[in-house]
């Protein structure tokens, strides 16, 4: 496999701080500067969330008035205030000022606005907010992480309104070999293959999820990388054909279809499916413990599909150590001794009589 770059995320800024401070404020911006970061917001937000009081006061006091009226929605928010389109629009008031006018968190703070008017129920105003934030954030702030997430969240409100067409269609407004982040990538491809799949569009599905699973890797993000490889087994295990292209080279061959041309017939070496497999389950995490295990159920249930619950041998041994009732009934579901699937059926009356 090759090498990936470490991506230059705001963590990594905090991380520096904690080995390497505290530090002055003309450093910080030394430090900034290497991680090709051009605002401040961002790591502040880094480190109200990684809890670095020191290192936030310090940031706080460049801040502009735009974003530190920004970063307080932001502390609000992560106290649980769920009452925010009071605050979003006072915000906003200061992104507007011609004294204190900041384009991009303006963009930005319309997209919040949308949201909170989404959760409230007023959708036509939530699209409308969305729409103005991403063409703003577009012009303004291209590929940047508040455009990225314009992009996710304005597919998703077409995704949750019925309009997976339109979803798809904003999904694809994000290249794979523009300058988005790859984690946004790999996010609108697990969106774009789930609707693909409830469209009956199976390569299209495939060829999704194997780009979420590749750029989540990218991205180092394990737990979406093994979402996006659940996916691809899904869609495609039972599609394997020893004579198919490998998939890398069936997705850069790929081209959008002319109107009225047949859906691409969906063929998959089973080397690709065992490939991703292994690599999924090797980089599960080892402790099975945990009241929400989608990934052990997805993997579990791909692996019985597989024929390969070897796997999973040692958590078969073990029922007690399994805390997700529905985990319980997937295991159940897999296993044929009589005397194994006894343990199993106490284990699940013991976690739903709970």
């Amino acid at each position: 496999m090759s090498e990936i770059d470490v991506p230059n995320a705001p963590g990594y800024f905090i991380s520096r701080w904690r080995e390497q401070g505290p530090v002055d404020i003309d450093t910080l911006e030394q430090w900034r500067a290497e991680l090709n970061w051009n605002t401040w917001l961002p790591l502040a937000e880094a480190a109200l969330f990684l809890d670095a009081a020191e290192l936030l006061a310090l940031i706080e006091s460049v801040l502009s008035p735009a974003q530190k009226a920004t970063l307080s929605l932001v502390r609000r928010r992560m106290l649980g205030d769920t009452r925010l389109q009071q605050a979003i629009e006072a915000a906003l008031d200061i992104a507007r000022h011609p004294e204190t006018r900041d384009l991009a968190l303006e963009g930005r703070l319309r997209m919040e606005l949308g949201l909170a008017k989404y959760e409230l129920g007023d959708t036509e105003a939530a699209k409308e907010d969305l729409t103005w934030a991403e063409t703003r954030l577009k012009s303004v702030a291209l590929a940047s992480r508040d455009h990225d997430l314009s992009l996710i969240n304005k597919a998703a409100l077409h995704s949750a309104c019925g309009e997976p067409l339109m979803a798809l269609t904003v999904y694809s407004e994000i290249p794979r070999n523009g300058d988005h982040a790859d984690e946004t990538v790999a996010l609108s491809r697990l969106g774009a293959s789930r609707i693909s799949a409830a469209l009956g569009h199976h390569f299209d599905s495939v060829r999704h999820a194997w780009n979420a699973h590749a750029f989540a890797l990218k991205a180092k993000q394990i737990g979406m990388a093994i979402e996006g490889g659940a996916l691809f087994l899904d869609f495609a295990s039972d599609s394997q054909d020893d004579t198919a292209e490998r998939m890398h080279i069936q997705i850069s061959n790929s081209k959008p279809r002319d109107a009225g041309e047949e859906l691409r017939e969906l063929k998959v070496h089973p080397e690709d499916i065992s490939d991703v497999f292994s690599w999924c389950c090797s980089h599960l995490p080892e402790n099975h413990a945990g009241n929400d295990r989608p990934d052990l159920r997805a993997m579990i249930s791909l692996a019985h599909r597989l024929n390969q619950m070897e796997h999973f041998d040692a958590l078969i041994q073990n029922p007690d150590g399994i805390e997700d009732p529905m985990l319980v009934a997937v295991v159940q579901n897999c296993i044929e001794d009589p005397e194994l699937k006894k343990l199993w059926n106490v284990r699940l009356a013991t976690l739903t009589m709970l």
